[in-house]
């Protein structure tokens, strides 16, 4: 999973691409544990997974209403298809992700 910045985001948007952009801040504690779980969900399926340090880009909170982190946006064809800030389980994010990109 790659940190992206603003031009990537962009670019994956414009480019009406799929995946799911995953928006997190190093000192949460639950972003943390997010993070591992999409590490997990990384090697299991084939979609593209980017995330963002809201620190540094507050202003993709704003354009995405963004409400608090951890939070995993999925993205259809360059437009939201679903927005998740309770994790839950890795099982669940499998879940979640088959439903929308299969």
């Amino acid at each position: 999973m790659n940190d992206w910045n603003l031009d990537e985001v962009s670019s994956f948007l414009k480019n009406h691409s799929s995946g799911l952009i995953y928006f997190y801040t190093p000192l949460c504690g639950t972003c943390q544990v997010a993070s591992r779980m999409l590490q997990i969900i990384e090697k299991m399926v084939d979609v593209e997974i980017g995330k963002i340090n809201l620190n540094y880009n507050s202003e993709l909170a704003i354009k995405f209403e963004i409400e608090s982190v951890p939070c995993l946006i999925f993205i259809k064809n360059g437009e939201i298809a679903d927005t998740i800030y309770a994790f839950q389980s890795v099982p669940f994010l499998y879940e979640k992700i088959k439903h929308h990109f299969y």
